[in-house]
């Protein structure tokens, strides 16, 4: 996880799934061990730069697109590299570009959840099916993640 990228990965179809999203809608956590959640994904992800939200606790807010194109889905990651688990909540938002009253796609909070020892956990939102570009904003243990370029 570095600086902003447009990155390559593969969640697929196994992540790019879901309905439509109302605001505060409840996110989903999803584990992924040792195995980085970018570069395992077909997608197109667009992220803000990694920042430290405690010793050895990283997080970045992104946003991704389908393979496809159609659909749109915020994400924070988070990567634990202590030596226990490290219990943390997340948030992130989808919105169109370019932003104007009402373009907000979608909000979505992660309630606090463990997150293995030396592994990544993903807090995603729904799935939406949207053609225009979006980004996205995130949170993480209240760390202010700042906002993805457009995908």
């Amino acid at each position: 996880m570095g600086a902003t990228a447009v990155v390559m990965a593969v969640l697929g179809l196994n992540v790019i799934t879901g309905g439509p999203a109302q605001a505060a809608s409840q996110g989903t956590w999803r584990p992924y061990g040792n195995t980085n959640p970018i570069t395992s994904s077909d997608a197109t992800w667009r992220c803000a730069s990694t920042k430290t939200v405690n010793s050895n606790v990283l997080a970045q807010v992104c946003a991704i697109r389908s393979v496809g194109g159609g659909a749109v889905q915020a994400a924070v990651i988070v990567r634990n590299n202590r030596s226990s688990l490290y219990s943390i909540s997340a948030s992130a938002d989808l919105v169109k570009s370019p932003p104007v009253t009402g373009d907000t796609i979608g909000y979505w909070t992660c309630p606090s959840s463990g997150v293995a020892a030396h592994s990544w956990s993903v807090c995603f939102g729904s799935t939406e099916t949207e053609q225009e570009l979006v980004d996205s904003h995130g949170v993480a243990g209240g760390l202010d993640l700042g906002t993805t370029g457009y995908v």
